[in-house]
Parts: C-alpha cells; sequence; structure tokens
C-alpha cells in the first residue's frame, strides 16, 4: 500500500511538473520572442509558425531554438527537427520531456 501511496504522489508530482514546464515554455515564447500577448493567450496546441496561429517565422525560430538551449538546456540540431518539434507548445513540451529523459 505504501509504494502505491507514494507512486501515486510521485506521477502528481510529474504531473505538476509537467503544466508548469508548459507555462514556462509559454513564458520563453512571450519573453524571448517579444510577443504582444500573454503566457495565457497561447493555447497548448496552437500552431506557432503560420497565419492561422502566433505567425512566427524562420527568424523567430532560431531565436526560439538559442531560448530553448538557454532555458531548459535542450538543443535542436537540425531544421528537419525544428520542424517537427516546435509546431506547438505541446511539441515543445514533449521533445523537452524526451530529450531530457534521454540524458538520464
Amino acid at each position: 500500500m505504501f509504494d502505491q501511496t507514494r507512486d501515486l504522489r510521485q506521477n502528481r508530482g510529474s504531473l505538476m511538473a509537467e503544466s508548469d514546464l508548459r507555462a514556462r515554455i509559454k513564458e520563453m515564447l512571450v519573453k524571448n520572442l517579444m510577443l504582444q500577448i500573454t503566457p495565457d493567450q497561447i493555447g497548448d496546441d496552437l500552431p506557432l509558425f503560420g497565419s492561422n496561429g502566433l505567425g512566427l517565422d524562420s527568424i523567430d525560430a532560431l531565436e526560439l531554438v538559442v531560448s530553448m538551449e538557454k532555458t531548459f538546456g535542450v538543443g535542436v540540431p537540425s531544421s528537419e527537427v525544428a520542424g517537427e518539434a516546435l509546431r506547438t507548445v505541446n511539441t515543445i513540451h514533449d521533445y523537452i520531456l524526451e530529450k531530457r529523459s534521454a540524458v538520464v
């Protein structure tokens, strides 16, 4: 019973950490890309690039890659990886978690 309770607490903690990570990603986007919106106006699945989303461009993509490395210690090795990983807050979130777990 004790082990199950501890596992539940750890899982709950990682769920909190995941929502905190999404919030930190949104804060990074707003601050480092100087967006004229607040972090809570960015939906987790809102496209970051293109006219049907935030409208970021290739210069923003470079800035985002640098910001991710500085903020989260996670690099993006190629434009192909960036094209997949930097689509939405959720894809950035999943990419960061994947890279962090690969390091451990």
